[in-house]
């Protein structure tokens, strides 16, 4: 997890009542995130987990089981990524990004709901897609490819576990309004200059640009994701599973030569 999209669905929680685990392969970001929640008064724990290790993620689960004595709610949201297309993405650019996006989903949702089924839990598990998972995408298939495949996993696990009461839905942000995100990380006391710093493709537009062509008119802020994951994890969403919820301002529903910002005359 980061300050960004998981930061702020973890203080979401918190702020309901949630004891949260905060698991990042980074130990400044999970540490930073537990401790903030701590000094609030929150039951919060900060644990480094590579979700591509089988063994990591089960020591981790085990961790929360011993402190908590249960998992009712999962997030799954560890991704990578390297902005290349494909004629320039190598073998292992390709399968890191899978392992870290897919198969770390795949691994946690395994190991968590087979803990839930264990103890009769009827829990909610909840992927964080993305936008590139519904279109086309170019300078990016390794991770456009990688969250198109987790909408899938999301509908067939809502499907396996639906006889167990474990719901499972995905909830797919957009390119996001990072203001937040960086006042996160300076609370939490980490250091990190946003998801947009990274930004490499050529074709990628600016936040002013990228705000033009969202009907809603602005990027959704974090804050906006963790509304949603809450409302999906609750007792009003108990009879939601497979489906994925775009936090998107309308961007994936617009007709492509629409431009709902931009001048007529």
């Amino acid at each position: 997890m980061s300050p960004n999209i998981l930061g702020a669905i973890a203080e979401r929680f918190a702020q309901e009542g949630a004891c949260v685990a905060a698991l990042s392969l980074r130990e400044d970001f999970a540490l930073g995130c537990a401790t903030y929640l701590q000094k609030l008064g929150h039951e919060a724990m900060g644990l480094v987990c590579d979700v591509t290790r089988e063994e990591a993620v089960q020591s981790c689960v085990a961790s929360v089981i011993r402190k908590w004595g249960r998992i009712d709610i999962l997030v799954n949201g560890a991704a990578t990524q390297v902005q290349k297309g494909l004629l320039e993405t190598n073998l292992s650019e390709w399968s890191k990004q899978l392992d870290v996006i897919l198969t770390g989903t795949f691994i946690f949702t395994r190991i968590v709901s087979s803990e839930m089924v264990k103890r009769g839990i009827r829990g909610s598990i909840i992927n964080i897609a993305s936008t590139e998972g519904h279109q086309g995408v170019p300078d990016n298939i390794a991770y456009a490819t990688a969250k198109g495949a987790l909408l899938h996993f999301t509908r067939c696990a809502a499907m396996d576990l639906a006889r167990y009461g474990i719901r499972v839905n995905s909830l797919t942000p957009t390119a996001t309004d990072e203001t937040e995100a960086v006042e996160r990380a300076a609370r939490w006391g980490v250091a990190w200059k946003g998801a947009l710093a990274k930004t490499k493709a050529p074709t990628r537009l600016p936040p002013e640009a990228k705000t033009k062509l969202i009907p809603l008119g602005r990027l959704p802020k974090p804050s906006d994701y963790a509304g949603a994951a809450v409302f999906l994890a609750s007792e009003e969403a108990s009879m939601i599973t497979g489906i994925d919820l775009r936090i998107d301002g309308g961007a994936a529903s617009k007709y492509w030569q629409w431009l709902p910002h931009a001048s007529t005359t």
